[in-house]
């Protein structure tokens, strides 16, 4: 689970159609993410990290390193 970039969209108001939209994804994809049952590509890291003027290691970092352990 990717429970900073929850935190993050929550934070900014931001529902899981938002995020979907800005995208160019579905949301049930969108949502899929959120909860670590699909995979993250570096792409999508990316364009994810553009929507909160951030980089994909701060958003994603933290979390991979706890779903490692």
């Amino acid at each position: 689970m990717y429970l900073k970039l929850r935190n993050l969209r929550l934070e900014h108001k931001y529902t899981t159609a938002f995020m979907a939209d800005a995208l160019g994804i579905s949301k049930p994809f969108y949502s899929q993410i959120e909860s670590g049952k699909r995979r993250l590509s570096y792409d999508m890291a990316i364009r994810i990290s553009k929507i909160f003027n951030s980089k994909p290691d701060n958003i994603f970092y933290d979390d991979h390193l706890s779903n490692k352990k």
